[in-house]
């Protein structure tokens, strides 16, 4: 489309103009606005909108993600409008409308609800058509009456017409838009067959014909629901991921003005140099240093790592970080778009685009599909009409035939049969695979990547008894059970129930002080007992004193999953990579490293270094399965070839991960890993059996041997074969046997 096609399709189509504050300025002149792409549903119709865009004079980047349908554009705003990329969107074919989280999520459930009901309608007319189709086949051998054969064509076109009108809607206003714009897809020939088929059959039943194909119609419809509507429930959920995400975000936040006055705020508002009153308990709102006070933060969202971090004047913190055991004012240097919140959530969308442009096999063929079919049926139209002498009625007959026998069914099944048989059998052993094209991608790993915390240990703290006294342990824990420190808790349930000691205050980032038996104890950090910690830094750790006894400690450790040095050794064995990313400390990764038998692993890592490792892991060739469970996790998990999330890990990985499992175990990863390259087999076989059917089935139909009636029979057939080779998954045996896998092999 040229500059001068989208000015005038600009002018010429009802576009609204886009609200000014739903651009955003850029240092240096530029903007970037966000659209929402309505009837996106392949990667054909992202590459179709990016080049339409990228084609507007001013416009420097364009990027479709296909699971948010989120459309980020960068452009001049002195060479070019909103407005104009909204036009140039509307030429080939699609919607576009300013981005909102909720528009977006009310939009996608219209879109399911929608499929869901054509499916079901579809289904129930296809089911009833058969059951009138099965006894007209039956009376053409045992004699029917015309009259009674008539009947069941009536009642058949009564009940498959209407639902033909109702459940084809995502197939018309699809191939109706790709007609506008002058292009084609997969839904023009599969709305063409459909109409052509019904209408022929209408036209036959009111002149008492023999043979209708209302069956054909309805049953081609409800059979590509069936995929359309697995589709778009898998994205839908990975859509998810980043607003998830934000919901860990403060809604609000106190600033403290010039005047001293607190005030209550959006965090939307809040500007560098502002200061917030963070209490204990809330989150912080913005990423900032903290100007006055003493707290431990719950940063787990950051590093993953289980035991919190204290922080005081000048120390840096996070937005969505959670405050505690003491009240903190922090001075922001960072607005809510430039938090490190924001840029895990723009990290996620990233890592979703580029996975985005991995196209399935079936996106590939439908692409030169379409055209070829429509070519095949107009040349046998004309063929038999002109050049073989045959009435025109005849010859659309064979037409319909060609159309039917063509119409991509098997092909559209061939992925989302074996899907769906793939999803029961890790449904039955504890893993549910979210990502439509995860199989795809995880049939071709190559290298996994564990995070530590939660996913390779068990990620709860437990306490280290070797060379704990016993009565130690009970006088701190009379300190540590008042408080709700992590590392307090852990320590008071290794002890048991008991007593708790008497004046105990709490010091934020530091520790503990109280009485027992009227001896000042305490119980904190190695400076605030006044002990030397320096030796003994390996994980986490709580000192105790008692008057003016020498300082204890308390070491913490989390232990591995059972069978991860197993699961480790599967994978050795069948020649991957593993590597150990964490953000926790180096000896404690080290030490989780060795235990797994782990040669490559990286410690103390930021979300950003996460990704970095996997790009470079990517880039030397690697396909990695990314496994981990925090929310610093999330990005990675969105950033690598495929992913997988424990339950037990945080809602946000698990709507970033491609797959999350169930139990105490790593062995549904080999699981996965099985699954997906049996998986990956069957796809390729049901392809080369939807191809050699169209090898065998379309000469013949196109040479007039095949009815409408025949060419359903043919069609629904070639359907059958590929749901029956997909079944055949159930019976192998997967993954790790032993422990984890639930008795079965």
């Amino acid at each position: 489309m040229t500059d001068a096609a989208v000015s005038q399709n600009a002018l010429s189509t009802d576009v609204p103009d886009i609200p000014e504050h739903y651009v955003s300025t850029l240092e240096g002149g530029g903007a970037v606005v966000h659209f929402v792409v309505d009837g996106v549903h392949c990667g054909g119709c992202v590459r179709k909108v990016e080049r339409a865009v990228h084609e507007v004079r001013g416009v420097s980047d364009a990027r479709l993600n296909l699971s948010t349908k989120r459309l980020t554009v960068s452009f001049a705003p002195d060479a070019t409008t909103p407005r104009a990329i909204v036009a140039a969107v509307v030429g080939v074919g699609y919607g576009a409308r300013p981005f909102h989280p909720q528009a977006l999520h009310s939009q996608q459930a219209r879109e399911e609800r929608e499929l869901i009901t054509c499916m079901g309608v579809a289904g129930f007319a296809a089911a009833n058509v058969m059951l009138l189709s099965v006894s007209v086949w039956a009376g053409h051998e045992g004699g029917m009456e015309p009259a009674t054969r008539d009947m069941f064509h009536w009642i058949s076109g009564l009940i498959a017409m209407p639902a033909i009108a109702f459940s084809g809607r995502p197939f018309f206003r699809s191939a109706v838009r790709a007609l506008r714009a002058g292009t084609m897809n997969m839904d023009v020939p599969i709305s063409l067959a459909v109409l052509l088929a019904a209408t022929m059959s209408l036209a036959e039943t009111i002149a008492g014909a023999k043979h209708v194909y209302f069956d054909a119609s309805i049953m081609l419809l409800f059979f590509l629901l069936i995929g359309r509507t697995l589709d778009i429930k898998m994205r839908g959920r990975a859509a998810l991921a980043a607003q998830n995400l934000l919901a860990l975000r403060a809604d609000a936040a106190t600033v403290i003005g010039d005047d001293g006055v607190a005030r209550a705020m959006p965090v939307e508002a809040l500007r560098p140099g502002m200061i917030v009153a963070v209490a204990t308990g809330q989150r912080i709102a913005a990423d900032g240093v903290v100007a006055q006070g003493r707290s431990d933060l719950d940063t787990s969202l950051i590093t993953g790592e289980t035991a919190p971090r204290a922080v005081e004047p000048g120390g840096q913190v996070f937005a969505g970080t959670l405050n505690m055991s003491g009240p903190l004012r922090v001075r922001v240097t960072a607005g809510d778009d430039d938090t490190l919140l924001s840029e895990i959530v723009r990290l996620m969308e990233a890592a979703e685009q580029g996975r985005d442009k991995y196209v399935r096999i079936a996106d590939r063929a439908a692409r030169l599909y379409a055209p070829m079919v429509h070519i095949l049926a107009a040349a046998t139209f004309l063929g038999w009409w002109l050049a073989g002498g045959m009435a025109w009625d005849g010859s659309l007959k064979i037409a319909i035939a060609v159309l039917i026998i063509t119409c991509p069914c098997a092909l559209a099944l061939a992925v989302p049969v074996v899907h769906v048989v793939a999803s029961g059998r890790l449904l039955a052993r504890g893993i549910l695979l979210k990502s439509s094209d995860a199989l795809e991608r995880l049939a071709e790993i190559n290298t996994l990547v564990f995070d530590k915390t939660g996913t390779l240990t068990d990620g709860a703290l437990e306490l280290v008894r070797e060379g704990v006294d016993g009565r130690t342990l009970e006088a701190a824990a009379m300190l540590a059970r008042a408080s709700t420190h992590p590392l307090s808790r852990s320590l008071a349930h290794a002890a048991g129930a008991g007593v708790s000691a008497d004046a105990v205050s709490e010091h934020p980032g530091q520790g503990l002080i109280g009485d027992i038996d009227g001896v000042p104890a305490r119980l904190g950090s190695a400076a605030f007992v006044g002990a030397d910690g320096d030796a003994h830094s390996a994980g986490p750790e709580i000192w105790f004193r008692l008057g003016d006894d020498a300082p204890q400690r308390f070491g913490f450790s989390d232990s591995l999953r059972d069978d991860a040095a197993e699961v480790v050794s599967w994978a050795k064995a069948r020649g991957m990579k593993v590597v150990l990313l964490s953000g926790d400390r180096a000896q404690t990764v080290a030490s989780a490293a060795r235990a797994a038998g782990i040669d490559d692993y990286a410690a103390e890592l930021m979300p950003q270094d996460k990704i970095a490792r996997l790009e470079a892991l990517a880039a030397s060739g690697a396909r990695v399965l990314m496994v981990g469970d925090g929310l610093n996790d999330a990005p990675a998990l969105a950033a690598a070839h495929v992913s997988m999330s424990p339950a037990s890990g945080a809602d946000v990985s698990q709507a970033a991960a491609d797959l999350v499992f169930q139990g105490q175990y790593l062995a549904p990863v080999t699981v996965a890993l099985d699954v997906a390259r049996i998986s990956q087999k069957l796809v390729l076989q049901n392809f080369g059996l939807s191809l050699a059917y169209n090898f065998v089935a379309v000469p013949i139909a196109v040479a007039g041997f095949v009815t409408p009636l025949i060419a359903a029979v043919a069609m629904s057939s070639s359907s059958i074969l590929v749901t029956l080779n997909a079944l055949r998954l159930r019976l192998q045996k997967i993954g790790l046997r032993g422990v984890g896998t639930g008795g079965e092999s």
